[in-house]
């Protein structure tokens, strides 16, 4: 019977996680590329930084109108 040690399931991971990296970096530099449109799995959208939130909160939102009465 065949058993996979820690050290080699560590490895597969690393290797896993280079090649998903390599692929990434590939598909940004085809995304630069006028035309070419480049599909992107949720997970490596996410990686690329597609998902920033980047909104005001409730509070910054609420201090930024300048329609409602002073409180």
């Amino acid at each position: 019977m065949f058993t996979v040690t820690n050290e080699v399931m560590t490895m597969n991971r690393f290797k896993n996680r280079l090649n998903a990296i390599e692929v990434l970096t590939e598909k940004l530099t085809d995304a630069m590329t006028p035309g070419f449109e480049v599909e992107f799995d949720p997970d490596e959208a996410e990686r690329a930084g597609a998902f920033q939130e980047d909104a005001l909160s409730e509070a910054e939102a609420l201090d930024s109108c300048i329609d409602l009465p002073d409180e």
